[in-house]
């Protein structure tokens, strides 16, 4: 069974950095993809970075060049390493994970099956 949870939230001021960290289990690196979204009350959660198998990240343009993923494999911890932080960056932050696959030069994500819990980053 999957397990992730979330933590690291905070209210910072805009220009600020934050680091989310969610701890993991049950998940074998290299065979699942893993993920960070974030949700704002009224509005679709949406991607912040997806991460394929292989280490493949994809970031929308609202946060490149701004957030970072990170994995410590010794911890069973992923990381989202967030700099100059904007209002529109406020929400609630969620990690999740899913299977992956491996093609011949390549790899790709199945989609999301678990959800940690969230926590929030408020922006100001």
């Amino acid at each position: 069974e999957v397990q992730l949870v979330e933590s690291g939230g905070a209210s910072v001021r805009a220009g600020g950095s934050l680091t989310l960290s969610c701890a993991f289990s049950g998940i074998t690196w290299k065979t699942y993809c893993m993920y960070w979204r974030r949700q704002v009350p009224g509005r679709e959660r949406e991607a912040v970075v997806n991460v394929e198998p292989d280490g493949t990240t994809d970031y929308p343009d609202s946060v490149k060049g701004r957030f970072t993923f990170s994995i410590d494999n010794t911890r069973n911890i992923f990381y989202l390493h967030m700099n100059n932080l904007q209002p529109e960056d406020t929400g609630t932050y969620y990690c999740a994970a899913g299977r992956g696959y491996e093609l011949r030069y390549s790899t790709g994500c199945y989609g999301v099956d678990s959800w940690g819990r969230g926590t929030q980053v408020t922006v100001s």
